[in-house]
């Protein structure tokens, strides 16, 4: 691979019930913001930066994270991520997180904005413990363009890959091409404007937990749509169409909320930004 535009290594580790950073390393258009503690449980919440402000034609960036045994961290960026027209090479971000026996990790990036002409791809690789602790979500938006026209992007290709003891537990790959595909249609959009995927993994999850959230959730209606299904592993996935980030945002934070209060017995915090 060639030259990174932005670089960030982070390890931390537990510390007497406190998670602190072992290494912290980051070049580049790339960095993260000194952790804040929002209650006493010792979990610690990184801010990522891109100071440049959006990725570029041709930009690639690579995040290595790795959480130490009973390590705990909330990750999230500083705000959307923003992808400008890319003419000759697409934007890529690559990140390879290892989580080790008893580590939680809060992964939660804020949405992705492809702008017209834009080509972006990223690859999010996580190996982890059984008893390890995965929350992660994401939300695709229909981009933005001078004209207010939607899903005027080249293409957005996001793939996941987790595996559990060095086995592929779980293959998530998302691609929309909007000049290839019926993109509002079935099978695609299905005419709503947003994406939404989330997924869990955690030891503690059980089949009467997932008829719980269908109980909270199942209100479909044409704001949004739900659907939720069980991993091979201890866990499940949730996708949400919608027309707006914030009902995706809401359904998201009620499923975090749950867990927090079902799970680990703790409130959830607020990640505001603004």
């Amino acid at each position: 691979m060639e030259q990174w535009t932005g670089v960030l290594h982070l390890n931390a580790e537990d510390r007497k019930g406190k998670t602190v950073a072992k290494n912290v390393y980051y070049q580049g258009a790339f960095k993260v913001m000194r952790p804040i503690y929002h209650d006493d449980s010792g979990r610690a919440c990184y801010y990522l930066l891109n100071p440049g402000g959006g990725y570029l034609d041709g930009d690639r960036y690579q995040m290595k994270l790795g959480l130490g045994e009973n390590a705990k961290l909330t990750l999230t960026t500083q705000g959307a991520t923003k992808v400008y027209k890319t003419p000759n090479r697409y934007a890529y971000q690559e990140s390879e997180i290892s989580l080790a026996a008893g580590s939680y990790l809060e992964y939660f990036p804020d949405p992705l904005i492809a702008y017209q002409n834009a080509h972006y791809k990223q690859k999010n690789v996580i190996k982890m413990d059984p008893t390890a602790t995965l929350l992660y979500s994401d939300i695709i938006t229909p981009g933005w363009s001078p004209e207010g026209e939607r899903f005027s992007y080249k293409s957005v290709q996001l793939l996941n890959e987790i595996y559990m003891d060095g086995e592929l537990v779980v293959y998530d790959h998302i691609h929309l091409k909007p000049a290839l595909q019926n993109i509002r249609g079935l099978g695609f959009m299905e005419g709503f404007t947003h994406l939404g995927s989330m997924f869990v993994i955690c030891k503690q999850m059980n089949p009467s937990f997932l008829d719980q959230l269908y109980y909270i959730l199942d209100r479909n209606t044409l704001d949004y749509k739900v659907g939720l299904s069980l991993l091979p592993v201890s866990g499940f996935t949730v996708r949400v169409f919608a027309n707006t980030t914030q009902v995706i945002e809401r359904i998201f934070s009620e499923i975090h909320r749950h867990i927090s209060q079902e799970w680990f017995q703790t409130k959830q915090y607020s990640l505001r930004k603004y």
